[in-house]
């Protein structure tokens, strides 16, 4: 940790000494949320900046930036070092969590990134929490929770723990052990579970009558006055009442163990936000961001990280349209992934979008498929090509399995590309060669 701290404070030394930097980040929430934060670190030091976000850094993402002479990237770059060649004669740093692949030469390419210095970038540090470090001021913490929350790393542990005792400390932000289904604060409670689908409620998923019936036996009224209650509008005795009535539920359905446990959780409040809104809540702030980014819409989930308030609103109503996306494409997922044995496979082309199919394909674990395999998604990818996401649980990394490797080793010799980290990765595999890319799949794996 002393080493990887070290290095942060020569990125933050490098990066303030520029003029006018161009921050690229990742299109992701994780990405946003850490493009949002150096825009506000670099606000703090009274800096002019850039912003671009973009997929990935191919050669033409890395021609285009060529006309720059100061980059920050950061949630990637570290996956990319071998594209980056004509970028080496510039002003770079890299702030990222992923795996590193090339050779890396600080006096070049600076990077803060902890799989250098023995951190675990898929459960220990996100790239916003990377760059939390690399600034590592008070008014920077919520973002960096909302990024590592929305890569999929909560509950938070090492550095990503240390980053939130920061704000514990400073009263930015607090945890709870509390139910865990998105919209705590921002639902109506029918839909709070009627759209919970992490984990699935056989009989109340997708039922708001059954889930209206639910709640009024348990005796929680769905209104206070003229107005329709969240979960946040519960005394801590009716939360405890939902808790216990939800548990029952899922035993009563003879739900996995594993999934009846993923009910509850660490949940993150972040208090320097506006109160009673998505911002408030780690999870739903990610996933906002989350919404901007999968739908063309980066720049609008920037701006509202950064305290805009036109652009919070229509990045509400894109949370709204992305969520129904996704209850719709896990819906259709679950009656069409196939069990093959080694893996669960999804052929999703043409029905699912290529920057949701990862994410829905993560969700079946909560509803469908079991947990001992992983699990594979394709869509079609825009121009050309196929998308490949693939999602794993920390159980199979643990014995071995690293999907970020597995995907590289498939794709070079297919002319595709892949990479990530060893619990989610993706990779792009040219037209034609699916049949291919699955046969070295299952020798890989």
């Amino acid at each position: 940790m002393e080493e990887f701290l070290t290095r942060c404070e020569q990125v933050r030394k490098r990066v303030l000494a520029m003029d006018h930097p161009l921050v690229v980040g990742h299109y992701d929430a994780d990405g946003l949320a850490a493009t949002a934060l150096i825009a506000k670190a670099l606000r703090l030091e009274h800096k002019q900046f850039s912003v671009m976000t973009v997929d990935k850094l191919a050669e033409p993402e890395v021609e285009q930036l060529g006309q720059y002479g100061e980059i920050v990237f950061c949630d990637l770059g570290s996956s990319s070092l071998d594209n980056l060649g004509p970028l080496k004669s510039k002003n770079v740093a890299i702030i990222d969590h992923h795996q590193v692949a090339g050779n890396e030469d600080p006096n070049e390419l600076l990077q803060a990134n902890g799989a250098l210095f023995g951190l675990d970038g898929a459960t220990e540090l996100s790239g916003a929490s990377t760059a939390y470090f690399v600034f590592r001021r008070p008014e920077l913490i919520s973002l960096g929770i909302a990024g590592a929350v929305g890569d999929m790393q909560a509950p938070l542990r090492g550095p990503n723990r240390t980053m939130l005792a920061d704000g514990i400390k400073a009263g930015t932000v607090s945890a709870e052990l509390d139910l865990q289904p998105f919209g705590r604060i921002s639902r109506p409670l029918v839909q709070f579970l009627s759209y919970c689908t992490e984990p699935f409620l056989p009989g109340l998923t997708g039922d708001n009558t059954a889930c209206a019936r639910f709640l009024k036996d348990l005796g929680i009224p769905l209104k206070a006055g003229l107005n329709w209650r969240s979960y946040a509008d519960l005394s801590l005795a009716e939360k405890q009442t939902l808790a216990t009535g939800l548990i029952c539920w899922l035993r009563s359905a003879n739900v996995e163990p594993a999934k009846v446990h993923a009910l509850v959780g660490e949940c993150y409040v972040l208090h320097d936000q506006p109160a009673r809104t998505e911002l408030s809540d780690a999870k739903e702030f990610a996933t906002m961001l989350n919404a901007c980014g999968r739908h063309g819409k980066p720049d609008i989930g920037i701006k509202a990280a950064l305290g805009d308030k036109e652009a919070f609103e229509t990045a509400r109503t894109m949370l709204e349209a992305h969520r129904k996306t996704l209850r719709e494409g896990v819906t259709w997922a679950s009656a069409n992934v196939n069990d093959w044995g080694k893996i669960h496979f999804l052929d999703a082309r043409g029905v699912i979008e290529e920057h949701i199919v990862g994410t829905i394909a993560g969700m079946l674990y909560g509803s469908t498929i079991s947990r001992d395999k992983p699990v594979f998604a394709a869509a079609a990818k825009q121009g050309e090509g196929i998308k490949v996401s693939a999602r794993a649980t920390f159980d199979l990394t643990d014995k071995g399995l690293n999907l970020g490797a597995v995907l590289k080793t498939v794709c070079e010799p297919i002319g595709g590309a892949g990479g990530g980290h060893r619990v989610a990765a993706g990779a792009t595999v040219p037209e034609g060669k699916l049949n291919d890319f699955l046969l070295g799949l299952a020798e890989a794996l």
